[in-house]
């Protein structure tokens, strides 16, 4: 890192969202460290999708990476029955999603942060540095104490600390801005396989089967004709959730008829609909799976968190430091508070009653069922209504909107930034301090570690 003084921002986290963030910073002349731990090239547990809204917002911005394009899935239901949602382009997105390597895609858009001028720093975060703002009797976060095993350890300070570190973020941790208690937790475990479907596929489960847990598992085309095939899972309480999904996963295979074992499987947690988190505070700001930004009902995770950082990275340039937080709050709000207040509930309530889940599955898969609702799931499902094309499909998604706004009008005094549910998913503290990120291989482990990993 250069002695070149403090910094207009630090972003703790060099994954998409972190990355997209330092980008736009960057281009637009602010001095930005990129902080993480990792040495790139590196992998990450993921479905390797970036949604129709993330592909506008990487094309729009100049970084979008070949990929494979994917349009139509094949959703199972718990019954076998196969229902395909369509992938209509929109006003303000295209009909497909791309497939691309996190590999390939984190280290593309770091490079492209680093060649607009962002300083990449590769060493872990650790200590949070404190400072009072002038005039102000309170204080707020103003870097990092950094560490890497080859240097002494040295301070990295700036205005603004957007924090892109992940569900288990240190950044959220120190600021207060994460209530693990109320968050919703899942966990997703992935590998590869030598070949997959020609469209994307995703099953729902039935409950009996897999103790009693919702969720579902995927298979994804990808890159050279491999195919990317993982379960995501929502926790309930026990410590041994994580443990019981490579043995899920491998069953799952063995289903598909998958002739091989998986190759490089990686987990990780997810943190869902931004519950239980606070996304800014002071000159703090999260961004991506750091503010829970993962969708509810499907798992996806990059679209959300490219548009938060660009988001973030807006509100700092048009705000300053003093004003960023407020502003980005409002710009998440606009943007994703609507869906986030319909969909968290409901994604709590399939934690609480997985055979009603499982009852909504084979509902929706059923004969006619199906097909007649298609088109307004796959843009509700996957938070594409604002922006579709007219339409019949966007007029019945638009309905289901407006039901769920009603819905849940009369939570409307309580931010859904803010939201606490009657059950929350975990009691007591179940990631933060018992459990860390399982960003490794899955053979050997039991249960997940004792200990939380933080910093990037």
């Amino acid at each position: 890192m250069s002695n070149g003084g403090r910094f207009d921002a630090a972003v703790i986290g060099a994954g998409p969202a972190g990355s997209v963030a330092a980008l736009v910073l960057a281009r637009a002349g602010a001095k930005v460290a990129l902080v993480d731990k990792a040495t790139f090239p590196r992998d990450k547990a993921c479905g390797d999708l970036i949604g129709p809204r993330g592909v506008a917002l990487l094309d729009d911005l100049g970084v979008l990476p070949e990929g494979l394009r994917l349009g139509p899935m094949d959703v199972v239901g718990p019954t076998g029955r196969v229902v395909r949602l369509p992938a209509p382009a929109g006003r303000t997105y295209p009909g497909y999603a791309i497939a691309v390597s996190r590999r390939r895609l984190d280290a593309g858009l770091r490079d492209a942060a680093l060649e607009a001028g962002a300083e990449g720093v590769t060493a872990r975060a650790t200590s949070p540095l404190w400072a009072h703002a002038p005039g102000s009797a309170g204080r707020h976060l103003a870097g990092f104490r950094l560490e890497t095993r080859s240097a002494q350890p040295r301070d990295l300070q700036a205005d603004v600390v957007i924090g892109a570190d992940g569900a288990l973020s240190r950044v959220a941790a120190s600021c207060g801005l994460v209530d693990d208690g109320s968050v919703l937790w899942g966990f997703a475990l992935r590998g590869y396989a030598d070949e997959g479907p020609r469209r994307p596929r995703l099953a729902f489960w039935e409950p009996a089967p897999w103790a009693g847990y919702p969720g579902y598992a995927w298979e994804f085309p990808g890159e050279g004709g491999a195919a990317n095939m993982g379960i995501g899972a929502a926790r309930r309480g026990s410590r041994r959730f994580a443990a019981r999904i490579p043995a899920d996963l491998e069953a799952y295979r063995i289903s598909r008829s998958a002739a091989t074992p998986l190759e490089g499987q990686l987990g990780g947690w997810l943190k869902i609909g931004m519950v239980g988190t606070t996304p800014a505070r002071g000159r703090t700001l999260l961004i991506g799976d750091a503010a829970g930004l993962v969708n509810p009902l499907q798992g996806e995770g990059i679209g959300p968190a490219v548009q938060s950082a660009q988001l973030a990275a807006e509100a700092v340039l048009a705000a300053g430091p003093e004003g960023a937080a407020a502003r980005y709050v409002q710009g998440l709000d606009r943007r994703f508070g609507s869906f986030a207040s319909q969909t968290a509930p409901v994604a709590a309530l399939m934690l609480r009653r997985p055979r009603l889940t499982a009852a909504a599955g084979r509902l929706l898969t059923a004969p006619g069922v199906g097909r007649a609702l298609a088109g307004a799931w796959a843009l509700y499902w996957n938070d594409l209504v604002d922006g579709a094309a007219p339409g019949l499909w966007p007029a019945e998604a638009a309905l289901v909107t407006r039901l769920g706004a009603a819905a849940t009008a009369s939570t409307a005094d309580h931010r859904w930034i803010r939201r606490t549910l009657a059950a929350p998913s975990c009691p007591g503290d179940p990631v933060g301090e018992q459990a860390r990120a399982y960003d490794r291989p899955a053979s050997g482990h039991t249960e997940p570690p004792a200990r939380a990993e933080g910093g990037r």
